[in-house]
């Protein structure tokens, strides 16, 4: 069966500097830690852009007190998987607007960070074409997809450079987690375990989604996700991304 199927190509390796930018706290723990792990094993940089705190993310926990809460577990979830550089946009949870605002935003972060490579979550209306997705996810992954454009052009928010911010053109590819279209993988054996634990440090969200034991949750969710993407990367645990080159 696996000969049959189109085979995922490998990540680029040949770049030193990241930004990861999605909505919320423990979305880059659902969707690609480990790759990350891995990265920072190799000497990558990798910084974390949050358009939210998840302040809305929590049932039984008002968002004054969900937002910082969510912070500490993001920070202490990154730092499991070797990233110490956490920002956050400060963006409504629940109702993020795509428009130029957030194009801004994320823009004038990629011209701080100058990465290489821009790292987003599923974009599109679905996942798999079954269940709908969060209009807080399209809305960022949309608007990263234009931001890494954005960037590079001095005409389109010129006030960035007024603010010492000049143009990057520097970002060679956007990888999107999650997709349902995938064209590359990383090998997530090297950074499983930790993927694990850095989802696992979102507890209180987490014990607020299921009754569920949280190690066995995390475990049975990142372990199935590389499960199914080994189909199509030889046998080897997979962390997925479509890759747009700029």
């Amino acid at each position: 069966m696996t000969d049959q199927l189109e085979q995922l190509e490998e990540m680029p390796d040949d770049w030193q500097r990241a930004l990861a930018v999605v909505a919320h706290p423990d979305d880059l723990e659902y969707g690609c830690a480990a790759a990350i792990a891995g990265w920072t094993d190799g000497g990558r940089e990798v910084t974390y852009l949050l358009a939210t705190r998840g302040e809305a993310g929590i049932d039984g926990v008002g968002p004054a007190e969900c937002g910082p809460l969510r912070e500490r577990e993001q920070r202490a979830s990154a730092a499991v998987v070797g990233v110490s550089a956490v920002e956050f946009l400060d963006h409504q949870d629940g109702v993020i607007e795509y428009g130029i605002g957030l194009r801004r935003d994320i823009a004038a972060a990629i011209r701080r960070h100058r990465p290489e490579l821009v790292i987003t979550l599923n974009h599109r209306d679905t996942w798999g074409g079954v269940t709908w997705n969060s209009p807080d996810h399209r809305a960022v992954g949309r608007a990263t997809l234009d931001a890494a454009g954005d960037a590079g052009n001095r005409w389109i928010f010129p006030e960035l450079a007024d603010q010492g911010l000049d143009p990057w053109n520097g970002v060679r590819w956007v990888a999107v987690a999650g997709s349902v279209s995938p064209t590359h993988a990383v090998d997530a054996t090297p950074g499983l375990e930790r993927s694990v634990d850095s989802l696992m440090e979102h507890r209180s969200y987490i014990e607020g989604l299921t009754s569920e034991d949280p190690e066995t949750y995390c475990r049975t969710f990142l372990t199935g996700n590389a499960e199914r993407g080994s189909v199509r990367f030889g046998g080897r645990p997979a962390v997925t991304f479509e890759l747009f080159p700029r």
